[in-house]
């Protein structure tokens, strides 16, 4: 986690332009023209946790930056107006082409992203999913491949992602292959 204001990038005031846009406390700024605070809220964002038949984990190859060609799990941002499981269900849907059919909640984890040379600060939700049968996957949207990793082989250090790569490493501890993983 950088350890410099959320919002230190953010020098001019989003409500009236002042310059005189500073720090209130440690999580928000105060503009001293116009009073306007902003509070920086964590993005919220959903990933998909799939293994197959085989003990296999979906993951996917990220094919953008931040991270790119490190192994991730489907997932992303959720959109404004959209509950988490909207999110979940379309996410699944535009990166790897499959409908869930079942799913419930792991857990969450807190991240930090770099988009467009800005840290947002994330709240990852951890989903484990059951796709429909028989679908075909596909690699789409910002994802460069899929491939099933036997989950006894998984890597944390080959997920890109600090709070993807901190799940994959207690997924694997937590769940014995013996384990049946479907929602």
């Amino acid at each position: 986690m950088p350890t410099n204001h959320p919002l230190s990038d953010f020098h001019f005031c989003p409500h009236c332009g002042s310059p005189r846009f500073v720090p209130c406390n440690a999580h928000s700024k105060r503009c001293e023209a116009c009073g306007f605070t902003f509070y920086p809220n964590a993005a919220a964002a959903t990933v998909a946790v799939i293994v197959n038949d085989r003990h296999e984990l979906l993951c996917t190859v990220r094919g953008r930056e931040p991270h790119r060609g490190t192994l991730d799990l489907p997932g992303g941002f959720v959109d404004p107006g959209e509950s988490l499981t909207e999110g979940l269900l379309r996410e699944v849907r535009e990166e790897v082409g499959a409908e869930v059919e079942a799913f419930d909640f792991i857990e969450s984890r807190p991240n930090t992203y770099l988009y467009s040379g800005h840290v947002v600060h994330t709240c990852d939700s951890f989903f484990r999913c059951r796709l429909r049968a028989g679908e075909a996957l596909r690699p789409a949207d910002d994802v460069a491949a899929l491939r099933y990793v036997a989950i006894a082989s998984l890597q944390p250090a080959d997920f890109g992602l600090p709070s993807v790569s901190a799940f994959v490493a207690s997924f694997k501890e937590r769940y014995p292959a013996e384990d049946d993983l479907r929602p």
